[in-house]
């Protein structure tokens, strides 16, 4: 009941958007030497009045959105920061750091640390083992298991009964040991529950086979390229965790980035940072969690304008982390949020299905 009232709240806020006073003033995002180009909304040739009143009632009106950015091809157009919130601030990513760890592990193949994601975790994964529920599943679970979230251990963080929910491992002190001691409830690569522990793996897989932490190793693959140097990784919980258990802080601008990598094919500005086979790859359904089809750590969400749909492929992350990828727009849209643990973290859908969308389609 209360999840039905909160959507009523969001669905009457964004219809408010039809009533908002214009008082929201444009201005086009800055060139900062950052590598992105920049461009000014009211040189497009598109109907502006839905995107002014979305501003106008995110202004005048409580909320927990922090940032929207809108790159629309190669080309940020819209940048505007809410709640006290600035360009240089950085967001804990959440989830959504599990999609950039999808696109270390493709790196990680490129450049010949990991051969196959249907290889056996236990091929890399050297320290630790198993040590209870001894079963001889687990040595079956491939990578392609962990990044389809199709393990087979008893791990689900949406269910608080599960053993291996996030909540329960975070309070462990060594959480490798004790979700590789989780009991197997189904065979591998046969049923997907969303495990955050099992993308962990994947991150301490990449630091094993490489020998590097996952920081270094992404500093050196992938943010440097990029040129992201204002971000750091860390964790809400105060113990001391490893470095694959640690979440990115990232602004949203270099947020987009990681977008705009997975619109161009593993490309930026011109330069192949991830095959493009991998982005083809690991950005296609491979299964379903909760009905929505899901790849390697990347979501497929697909969103209706009158009878059209557009599948974004879409890192999300709690509290309202968002990057929406439209490769059939060319565009790329950015949230970040503090609706931690809230239905209010899912604000950002109705923006994109109400107002960006019917924007840049044209439809309404």
């Amino acid at each position: 009941m209360k999840n039905i009232v909160t959507l009523i709240i969001i669905t009457l806020f964004i219809c408010g958007f039809c009533y908002g006073q214009d008082e929201y003033i444009y201005s086009k995002p800055k060139d900062i030497g950052d590598g992105w180009k920049t461009n000014d909304l009211k040189s497009l040739n598109i109907d502006t009045t839905l995107i002014y009143k979305m501003f106008n009632q995110l202004n005048n009106n409580e909320n927990k959105i922090q940032s929207v950015l809108l790159i629309k091809d190669n080309q940020i157009i819209i940048e505007e920061y809410l709640n006290g919130q600035t360009s240089n601030q950085k967001h804990d990513l959440r989830s959504t750091t599990k999609s950039i760890r999808s696109i270390l592990l493709g790196i990680a193949i490129d450049k010949g640390f990991i051969d196959n994601v249907n290889d056996p975790i236990s091929k890399y994964l050297k320290s630790p083992i198993p040590k209870k529920n001894i079963d001889e599943r687990k040595e079956r679970i491939t990578i392609k298991d962990l990044l389809t979230m199709s393990s087979g251990l008893d791990c689900n963080d949406w269910d608080k009964k599960s053993k291996g929910q996030e909540d329960k491992v975070s309070k462990k002190k060594d959480w490798l040991q004790y979700t590789l001691n989780l009991p197997m409830i189904n065979e591998p690569g046969t049923v997907s529950n969303y495990c955050s522990m099992g993308a962990i793996l994947i991150a301490e897989i990449i630091s094993q086979s490489s020998g590097m932490t996952i920081d270094k190793f992404a500093e050196q693959y992938l943010f440097k390229p990029l040129n992201v140097i204002n971000l750091s990784w860390g964790h809400t919980t105060k113990k001391e965790i490893i470095s694959s258990g640690k979440r990115l802080y990232m602004t949203s601008r270099d947020m987009a980035k990681i977008g705009q990598l997975i619109l161009n094919n593993g490309k930026w500005n011109d330069k192949q940072l991830v095959s493009e086979k991998w982005i083809a790859e690991s950005t296609t359904p491979k299964t379903k969690i909760t009905g929505i089809d899901y790849g390697y750590l990347w979501w497929n969400i697909p969103f209706r304008v009158n009878e059209k749909i557009y599948v974004s492929k879409t890192a999300t992350g709690n509290g309202g982390q968002y990057i929406f990828v439209f490769p059939e727009l060319n565009m790329i849209a950015v949230f970040t949020g503090s609706a931690y643990n809230s239905q209010e973290d899912k604000l950002p859908f109705k923006a994109i299905t109400d107002i960006l969308l019917p924007t840049f389609t044209g439809k309404k």
